[in-house]
């Protein structure tokens, strides 16, 4: 009998407890603003809710940005895939900026 394969280390794995922490608060941010919709609160304060939660993501997407390159980027140019791994890093970030 085999012992189970652990996870992968990500570039994340280090700060997963607090990464999960930020999107249980967006979470929570997002279910807050269906609340207003729902209570037919003025729009602009649903707006600026929304405007908060987009950032909350920017800043969990940063983190992730931050990790991948630090972590799995050194591991792909260690493996010879550095190429690669830039391009799919840059595709990410593109994807990301295309917003609205």
């Amino acid at each position: 009998m085999t012992a189970p394969t652990p996870p992968p280390t990500r570039g994340y794995t280090a700060t997963k407890d607090q990464l999960l922490g930020r999107l249980r608060r967006i979470e929570g941010q997002v279910r807050g603003i269906e609340k207003m919709v729902d209570e037919d609160r003025y729009c602009i304060d649903v707006l600026t809710q929304i405007s908060a939660i987009q950032a909350a993501l920017d800043k969990v997407a940063l983190g992730l940005l931050d990790g991948h390159a630090r972590h799995c980027m050194h591991e792909g140019a260690v493996e010879g895939r550095a190429d690669e791994m830039a391009t799919e890093m840059m595709a990410a970030v593109g994807r990301l900026m295309k917003r609205g």
